[in-house]
């Protein structure tokens, strides 16, 4: 069972204490991880603040991420079969993770290149005839970036990429349960030549760590992918310091009476339980125009009926295990809890072990935690709306606002809703789980705050900075 280190200021460094890193299929250990203390932080931090120091330029940058994307599609096979285990999904759901975090490093290699500030016209004002203005973004410094479970690899590209892009330096923590290919991924950049200093990675209990980058003060901002918890934690102690927060979510997509029925069950049985349900904008709430109800649940019951769970690396498998048998639990005692309230399962219900199956509920009613709170696993709730702006005020009758779907053949609904649903992203003719890696993705209310997407994120990371030469 091979080890891992902490890697600080471009070097290993082994901690007695260990974390065994499970197989989530066969439940068994197949790596450890070193558990850093507040000291290995600290050390972590002040690598990161004096690498920051040193002069890395635009074109540099841009060549080190490059090289780092395309060594990380040479070992696709690596990444995706360590993916599958610490995971959980399916080994082609693990490749395609690959080649998008392969993409997102490209992408921010790209925009390394494109950082640019304006000209600003103060020789208008009175007084300022001779004076000429320009603004710069400058990095902000040290970035914490703290990154979840559930897509391990691209959500920490989606972070070290545009940090470095902008030319700051990282320090970076992986969930606990899924550190490895962030491992593999810091020795890829090692690999290529990164400056030592300018990614660190740290390992270890998630509330030490956390609470020694929040002590921290060289840490100038933090960018957290996770619970909408740990997310208000985060901010209330960072001070006055950048935080960008990529939160929770229980995603809504409409089906409207005038859209080609087979094919929005389809799509949205695929974008409801993929990864188990274990992603941010899965599909969860799903409402449907009372005129074609009837026929859309039955070919999202027969879709959702033919999904095979099993070992991630058959390829007959869609459905893996879940992260941990806690999280199945959870999902098993919803569901029960909402049945106990009146709803009524169409498709699935039933737990086996760390495999919950894939969940159809009907007649549920939006108090529900299934419907209220964010599930994270496969199961979604099917209700009817009969008017525009019915369907429009129970989608934002939510704690969340990330990204929601509307499948119409109606611009003026399209538009309507665009105007009126209050999320970061509204996807027409597709599920809320619509996702390139270059767009911008963030949400309002407890969703979070910023953005991602490598402009976006160098935006978050950078500082607006004003030239005024009196000339």
């Amino acid at each position: 069972m091979k080890h891992y280190g902490l890697y600080i200021n471009g070097s290993w460094v082994t901690t007695k204490e260990k974390i065994d890193v499970l197989n989530k299929y066969t439940r068994k250990p197949f790596a450890s991880t070193s558990v850093a203390s507040g000291n290995h932080v600290n050390e972590a931090v002040e690598a990161a603040k004096q690498s920051y120091r040193q002069e890395w330029g635009p074109y540099d940058r841009y060549l080190i991420i490059k090289k780092a994307g395309e060594l990380l599609l040479e070992r696709k096979e690596q990444f995706a079969e360590i993916l599958a285990k610490e995971v959980g999904k399916p080994y082609g759901e693990c490749l395609g993770e690959v080649e998008r975090s392969a993409l997102t490093l490209e992408i921010s290699s790209e925009e390394a290149k494109r950082i640019h500030g304006e000209g600003i016209p103060v020789e208008s004002a009175p007084g300022s005839e001779n004076c000429m203005s320009f603004t710069v973004r400058v990095p902000v410094g040290v970035v914490a970036a703290i990154t979840p479970f559930n897509v391990p690899l691209n959500l920490v590209c989606h972070k070290v990429g545009p940090a470095l892009a902008a030319g700051n330096s990282v320090i970076l923590k992986p969930a606990e349960v899924t550190p490895i290919v962030a491992l593999l991924l810091t020795e890829v950049f090692e690999d290529v030549g990164l400056p030592k200093g300018r990614l660190n990675l740290i390992t270890g209990e998630g509330p030490v760590i956390g609470e020694a980058l929040l002590a921290n003060k060289d840490v100038n901002m933090f960018t957290f992918t996770g619970s909408p918890r740990v997310g208000e934690y985060i901010r209330q102690n960072a001070g006055l310091r950048k935080v960008a927060l990529e939160l929770g979510n229980n995603s809504a997509t409409v089906v409207h009476h005038d859209t080609d029925i087979e094919k929005a069950a389809n799509v949205i049985a695929g974008k409801s339980f993929a990864n188990a349900g274990q992603v941010c904008i899965s599909v969860q709430r799903i409402y449907v125009h009372e005129d074609v109800y009837e026929a859309f649940l039955g070919f999202l019951k027969d879709k959702t009926e033919k999904l095979k769970m099993g070992d991630p690396f058959d390829p007959e498998t869609n459905i893996g295990p879940m992260i941990r048998l806690e999280e199945a639990e959870r999902v098993e005692a919803w569901v029960k809890e909402a049945v106990e309230q009146g709803a009524q399962v169409e498709v699935g219900g039933t737990r086996d072990g760390v495999f919950y199956s894939p969940t159809i509920l009907t007649n549920t009613h939006r108090d529900m935690k299934v419907c209220r709170q964010e599930v994270f696993g496969p199961v979604v709730s099917v209700e009817t709306y009969k008017t525009e702006d019915e369907v429009i005020e129970v989608v934002n009758d939510s704690d969340y606002g990330l990204q929601a779907g509307l499948f119409t053949s109606d611009l003026r609904f399209a538009m309507k809703a665009a105007r009126k649903i209050e999320v970061g992203g509204l996807i027409i003719n597709d599920a809320s789980a619509y996702r390139v890696d270059h767009m911008p993705y963030g949400g309002v209310k407890k969703s979070g705050t910023g953005k991602e997407g490598p402009r976006y994120a160098i935006e978050e990371m950078t500082e607006e900075r004003i030239i005024v030469m009196n000339v």
